[in-house]
Formats: C-alpha cells, sequence, structure tokens
C-alpha cells in the first residue's frame, strides 16, 4: 500500500492507494474532476446501466458527493490510473460496508459504482483494478466476503462478474432505483454475486491468470 498526500480525509475506513502492474487505484480527490471528466467523454455507449458523469460541472457534483459518502463511512471511492500513460481512465470503490460497530474494520463489504473509459475497456486494467480491491478486502480487512452486483438486464456486467470468479446468488427484484438515464421513477432488479474467504485463494489465481492473458 501506498500512503496518501498528508492530510488527506479518508473517513473511518482510510485506505491509501494500491498500485498493481497496469493500474494504481489513488484515494478520490477533488483533484480529479478534470481528469474524470475527460476520461469519462467520448464513446459513452457501455454506460447505459451505470451512474457516469457527463460534463465538468456535473463530475464535480460527482465527486462532491463521494467525497460526502466517505467522510461519512458509506463507501471508500478511488480513481483508476493506467500505469501505461499516468491517465485516469475510470472510478470504483468500496461501498455497503457492514461492520458490527460504526467505525469498526468491516466483515463484509461490496466492490461498486466501476465504470472504465472506453479507451481502457478489455485491456486488463479493470481487471486488475478488481484484484488490488479484492486482495485489500480479504487481506487488510479480513473480510467474510465481497458482494458484486449488476442491473439484472445487464448482461455485459454480469458475464464479467463470474468471469472473474464470482458466484451468481440470484436476482433481487425492485432492489433499488433504475441508474439508466430516463429511468428515475423506475426501481430494477439487481443480480447479486459473491465471493467469500474461504475461495479467494483459489480464485485470486484465476483472476491473475486474467491479467497475464490481458497483457
Amino acid at each position: 500500500m501506498v500512503d496518501s498526500p498528508a492530510g488527506a480525509d479518508l473517513g473511518p475506513f482510510a485506505v491509501g492507494a494500491q498500485v498493481g502492474s497496469l493500474v494504481r487505484l489513488e484515494p478520490l480527490a477533488r483533484s480529479h474532476v478534470a481528469a474524470l471528466a475527460a476520461a469519462a467523454g467520448g464513446d459513452r455507449s457501455t454506460y447505459t446501466y451505470t451512474r457516469v458523469p457527463a460534463g465538468v460541472d456535473d463530475t464535480s457534483r460527482y465527486v462532491d458527493q463521494l467525497l460526502d459518502e466517505r467522510r461519512s463511512g458509506l463507501c471508500v471511492p478511488f480513481v483508476q490510473v493506467r500505469l501505461a500513460d499516468d491517465r485516469v481512465v475510470g472510478a470504483t470503490r468500496f461501498m455497503t460496508l457492514r461492520s458490527v460497530a460504526p467505525g469498526a474494520t468491516p466483515f463484509a463489504v461490496e466492490i461498486g459504482g466501476t465504470w472504465i473509459s472506453h479507451s481502457a475497456q478489455r485491456s486488463g486494467v479493470n481487471t486488475e483494478a478488481k484484484l488490488l480491491l479484492l486482495d485489500f478486502a480479504f487481506g487488510d480487512w479480513n473480510v467474510a466476503r465481497v458482494d458484486l452486483k449488476t442491473d439484472a438486464r445487464n448482461r455485459r456486467s454480469w458475464t464479467a462478474i463470474e468471469r472473474i470468479g464470482a458466484t451468481c446468488e440470484g436476482v433481487l427484484r425492485q432492489w433499488q432505483p433504475s441508474l439508466v438515464v430516463g429511468e428515475e421513477d423506475v426501481y430494477r432488479d439487481s443480480a447479486m454475486f459473491s465471493l467469500v474467504r474461504e475461495e479467494w485463494p483459489e480464485r485470486r489465481c484465476h483472476l491473475v491468470a486474467l491479467i497475464e492473458e490481458a497483457r
């Protein structure tokens, strides 16, 4: 783990930068607004089911909301920085942190809120980002399980989650408000997946192999 800049407010669940061979996960900061807005531009065709900001103003609001949630202990947000050119290419976060007491190390957590620019898709960057987050969750926090979920209609995301070795536990009907533009009053069905502590060593080997293949 790499320390975060001095004075950074990382909230009750402080997690510094995580560095792999393809990507660096940096704790989200206000200074990332312009780079995130640029990363979210271009081809947005794969963002249908995901909240991805559009433009600098929207990105500024998006970052402020996530930083407020981090200070409240509701999430731990990161930007994804591609090491090949040191460019911000997306975002991801720990969310739905479940602890036995406020501020205590979580026993379970969700990885979500993930999006990545078109230029970085299918490059291994997002796969390695998942590896870094899972390593931290199972290694540093020693969680019992990690959740991942997606809109049940999002077959692309469903397939990607299964590809990293997560187990589908079923579809939760009307689980949350839809993130699809124009469906603000619609509640979506969510497909729920998990990885648990006992299976992580084997799944980790599988994930490492996928990253090597992507290279």
